[in-house]
Formats: structure tokens, C-alpha cells, sequence
């Protein structure tokens, strides 16, 4: 397939001055064309002169991981990205390059910086969310890890049952004999005390309730196996 007339026009630029910065456009040119062989090559003798181009050195970095050679790609890349930390190109290439060599931590920092920088790409989203469901599985529900106390028994409050009210006490008959009056005082004095118990204390008692069932949902979690 023939070249098209704007590579043939940079390519005769860059033939008649190599110094030319041409040698950039030329060489994004050839690689979005596929022809990486060439576009490394342009690369390497532009930069040879001007070698702070940026740009270019991105262009080489994703022509070299377009042809497989990721370790050579991901040095070119480490260089941009140590002068222009931002440069999306050469962090979704690096990106790229850690998810092909299954480094799948590295990869998810590198995509989520790049989505930090181009946030309603669809792609990144989209790679990002299957990567992070892939490394970082999602723990039990059930367990609630970096509560504070007041936290998690508010948390389980609604799942302990309040108190019951006391039954109260029976009436003592006016005929009833000083035997059976005090038979009733002594099994009335329990739920006298209930009565009179401290609201705080009622509320205490539910909170350590609460924790202590938050405590056996953790146990059971520990000791199931993995998925």
C-alpha cells in the first residue's frame, strides 16, 4: 500500500534536512500507518539531535510496545514521564506495558492516574473497574473493619432487642397473712430494681450486645474459606 501524500511530504523534508523537527509528525505518521520499523528508526535518528523532544520519544515508546519490545518501550516512556509527569500518552503506555508483562497492581496506578487525567474516557473506565474487580475483591459485607465502637454499635443497635418492660408486681390482698406478704416482697424485689435501672446502664448493656455480635461476624468471615 503506498504511502500516503503527507508522509510522502515529511518523509522529503526530513530527507533534505535531517535536523528537522519534521522528523516528529513524520514518525507518528509511519506508526499510526503501521509502519513501526520505520517510525522507530525516524525516531531514533531525530533524537540523536534533539534529544529533549518529547513528544517524539512517546512516539517512540509506543511504536517499540506496538512491536512487542516492552522493555526497551517502557524505558523511552520512564523518560517522558520523568520530565512531564502528566503526559497522558506516556502513562497509558506504561500502563499498557505493565498489563501485558501481568504486573496488574502497577497497571491499575498507571490507568487510574490516566483517568485522573482524561476522566470521561470510556475505555479507561471501563479497564480500570475490571482490573480493580479483579485484584481487589470485594470483603464480606457483614464485617465492619475501621469502625469506631460508637460506630458499629450504632450500626448493630437495631439488631438487639430492647429490654423487655417488668411484669408488674401482684396485688397483696388486705387479708393476706405477714407470711405471704413477705413471700411477695421477696419475689417482687428483683423487678422492683429493673425498674429503677439506670437508662445508661440499659444502653451500655445493648452496646456490648453489639459488639459482641459484631465480634463472632468476624470470626465466622476468618474462618470461611477464600473465594
Amino acid at each position: 500500500m503506498p504511502d500516503s501524500p503527507r508522509i510522502e511530504d515529511l518523509r522529503r523534508r526530513v530527507q533534505k534536512d535531517p535536523a528537522s523537527i519534521a522528523f516528529a509528525q513524520l514518525a507518528e505518521e509511519l506508526r499510526r500507518a503501521g509502519s513501526c520499523d520505520e517510525s522507530i528508526a525516524a525516531c531514533r535518528a531525530g533524537l540523536a539531535i534533539h534529544p529533549g523532544y518529547l513528544s517524539a520519544r512517546v512516539t517512540l515508546g509506543r511504536a517499540l510496545l506496538e512491536t512487542g519490545a516492552l522493555d526497551a518501550a517502557r524505558t523511552e516512556l520512564e523518560v517522558v514521564l520523568k520530565s512531564a509527569p502528566e503526559n497522558l500518552a506516556a502513562i497509558r503506555g506504561l500502563a499498557e506495558i505493565f498489563h501485558r508483562q501481568g504486573q496488574l497492581p502497577e497497571a491499575l496506578a498507571q490507568y487510574r492516574t490516566a483517568l485522573s487525567l482524561a476522566k470521561n474516557d470510556p475505555d479507561l473506565q471501563q479497564t480500570v473497574a475490571e482490573l480493580a474487580k479483579q485484584i481487589e475483591p470485594q470483603k464480606p459485607a457483614h464485617v465492619s473493619e475501621g469502625l469506631s465502637f460508637e460506630q458499629i454499635s450504632n450500626e448493630l443497635f437495631a439488631s438487639t432487642p430492647p429490654p423487655q418492660p417488668p411484669s408488674p408486681a401482684p396485688a397483696v390482698k388486705r387479708d393476706s397473712g405477714p407470711a405471704m406478704r413477705d413471700s411477695l416482697v421477696q419475689s417482687t424485689a428483683p423487678t422492683h430494681e429493673a425498674r429503677l435501672r439506670n437508662p445508661e446502664s440499659d444502653l451500655r448493656e445493648r452496646q456490648i450486645a453489639a459488639l459482641e455480635q459484631w465480634l463472632r461476624a468476624i470470626d465466622v468471615a476468618r474462618t470461611q474459606p477464600r473465594a
